[in-house]
Formats: C-alpha cells, sequence, structure tokens
C-alpha cells in the first residue's frame, strides 16, 4: 500500500484540529459549572405592572438570592408576547439570556398567528414552570345574575343580547369566554379591546355585561363591590378565592389557566439547564415566594425539565382545537 505523507503545514493543522475539540468541550463545560458567572438577563413577554411582570420579578429576586448573581428582569412586549420570545429565541444559548415562556406564546400562538418568527417546540430549551393563574369570571352589578347557572339561563333566555369582553382575540381572557359560550352551547358576543384595563373600563361602565379577567384584577373589582364573581377558571377553586367556585364544578372539563415558566434559547447547555430548574425548585418551595405568588392568586408549578417540555406540549395541542373554535386567526 503506498504511503501517504501529508504535508507538514496540514498535518499540523489536523492535529491542531483534533486538539481543539476536547479543549472546546472542556471550556463549555467549564462555563456551564461556573453558571452563573455575571448577571443573566430575564426577558418577559410583557409590559410592567401586569401580572407576568409581578410574578416574574418575584421568581427573579430569589434566583438572585440563591445565585449571588443578578437575575435582571427586561420588559420586551408586543405582539402577544411574541416579540419578547424573539428576543429568547434569537439570543446566544450561554445561560445569560433567559425568559418568560408563556401560555400565550408557546402554547396559543402557534394556532392562533398564521406566521411567526419562531418555532415553539423548536427554537427555545423549556428548563420549567413556573406558576399557574385562573382567570375569573365576574359580570357587571346590573346583570342581576349571582350563579353560573343564572348566568347560562338567562343568555338561553336572550340568545345575542348579551356580551363578554376580553383584552384581545386570542388571550387566555377571550379563550376562557369562547370556551365557556362553546361547553354552555349559548349565543354571547365578544367585544375585544386592545388590553384588560379598557375591558374592565367599560365593564364597570355597564357597556359590556361579563369579562374572564386575570384573577388579581378581579378579585380587587369583587373587593369594591364593583361587580360580582361567579367562577375560576382553573379546575378547582382558588386558595385566594375558596368562597368562588370553580367553572369546572357546572361545566365538566372546563379548565383553561394562564401560566408561565423559564425558558432558553434552543442549545442550552444540560448543565445549565438542570442547574436553573434546581435553583427554580429551591425558590419555589421557599415560603417567601409561596406567599407573595398566593397574594397574587397564583399557584407555584415547578416541574422537571422532562415534564416542563411535555406539558408544553400537551397544552399547545388542547389550545388548538379551542382557539379555531373561538374563530380567532392573526396574519
Amino acid at each position: 500500500m503506498k504511503r501517504i505523507v501529508l504535508p507538514r503545514r496540514r498535518a499540523l493543522i489536523l492535529s491542531g484540529g483534533a486538539l481543539a475539540a476536547p479543549m472546546l468541550a472542556s471550556g463549555v463545560a467549564r462555563a456551564a459549572d461556573d453558571w452563573p458567572a455575571r448577571p443573566v438577563k430575564y426577558i418577559n413577554l410583557f409590559p410592567a405592572g401586569g401580572p407576568t411582570d409581578v410574578l416574574s420579578r418575584i421568581i427573579c429576586q430569589k434566583l438572585s438570592e440563591l445565585s449571588g448573581q443578578q437575575f435582571i428582569v427586561e420588559n420586551r412586549g408586543g405582539s402577544g408576547g411574541n416579540v419578547g420570545a424573539d428576543v429568547i429565541a434569537k439570543s446566544q444559548p450561554d445561560g445569560y439570556t433567559i425568559g418568560l415562556m408563556s401560555v400565550s406564546s408557546h402554547a396559543i400562538a402557534p394556532s392562533l398567528y398564521t406566521k411567526l418568527p419562531f418555532d415553539a417546540d423548536k427554537d427555545f430549551t423549556p428548563v420549567t414552570m413556573l406558576w399557574s393563574l385562573p382567570n375569573l369570571l365576574v359580570v357587571r352589578k346590573g346583570l342581576e345574575v349571582k350563579t353560573v347557572p343564572e348566568l347560562i339561563a338567562l343568555a338561553k333566555a336572550k340568545p345575542g343580547k348579551l356580551s363578554y369582553a376580553s383584552s384581545g382575540s386570542g388571550t387566555t381572557v377571550h379563550l376562557s369566554g369562547a370556551l365557556f359560550v362553546s361547553m354552555a352551547k349559548i349565543d354571547v358576543l365578544h367585544v375585544p379591546y386592545r388590553g384588560s384595563a379598557p375591558a374592565v373600563q367599560d365593564l364597570l361602565a355597564g357597556q359590556v355585561d361579563m369579562i374572564f379577567d386575570n384573577i388579581p384584577g378581579s378579585l380587587a373589582q369583587m373587593a369594591g363591590g364593583k361587580v360580582y364573581g361567579l367562577a375560576v377558571t382553573s379546575q378547582e377553586r382558588s386558595p385566594k378565592a375558596p368562597d368562588v367556585p370553580a367553572m369546572a364544578e357546572f361545566l365538566p372539563g372546563y379548565d383553561i389557566n394562564s401560566w408561565g415558566g423559564i425558558c432558553g434559547p434552543a442549545g442550552l447547555p444540560p448543565a445549565i439547564v438542570d442547574k436553573l430548574n434546581a435553583l427554580a425548585r429551591q425558590a419555589l418551595e421557599s415560603d417567601d415566594v409561596k406567599n407573595a405568588y398566593l397574594k397574587n392568586g397564583a399557584t407555584p408549578l415547578w416541574k422537571s425539565v422532562a415534564d416542563t417540555v411535555a406539558y408544553r406540549r400537551a397544552e399547545q395541542a388542547r389550545f388548538a382545537p379551542i382557539v379555531k373554535a373561538s374563530g380567532a386567526k392573526v396574519d
């Protein structure tokens, strides 16, 4: 067999490449072991002051305490959470840009939007779930119904005459109402708004009859005697409002929650994923985070990495027919 002799320069390059591969791998491993060695940016997909912002800042404060590095919340709202999600998807997979994985962007958006700048299944690394937050059905005082059966009976007696507001088509606020209308087999008009604030203002003014809003704001309106609370959208009653029935008590199988988790871009090193998952579990099991979440109507929802992946996929599949039945679609 003829012996092949490589030129000296090419041989050095090849041998250098062979040596570089394990060196690179060991460098990545060291970086993962040292993580976090500097502040971590956490992208919140929605504007400051809302429920996701409050809950995100609670968990990030605790993660900062536990890790010794700052977890800094950066609000990148727009397009129902898709703007911020795209920022996460296109960031470097080094563990220093992570963010919110929300029901809006990672479960509803794939069925709601004709085209997205990211693939919810392929462009992210799910890390853990953080919270579950139900909506609360409230009706204007002048409607004079105090229970869900009374509301259904009134809607059937006046088909097409009642209305429910939402913070926008395709939101959990809208889909909670759409699922209620579908399961109760009633005809109620959907009135979308650009956010919850103007929707609630019109509810209080008597321009619309009801809304399935996030529980913190709805409870405040109930406490002020401005609206009646009829049901929460979770399968079980909320610890924050134990006297308010769950919608499933009247419509078995009804279940819609707003939820949030942590994700990073695709390719996040497994060692960092595992470390962040463990930190989040420690944070969510702490009394101060538990109490702060309960105060805001949320339930801590830690899950393993594998269970988080499965949960998000199951939620996307579950919301697809709900979105389709609602008629919501965004080009």
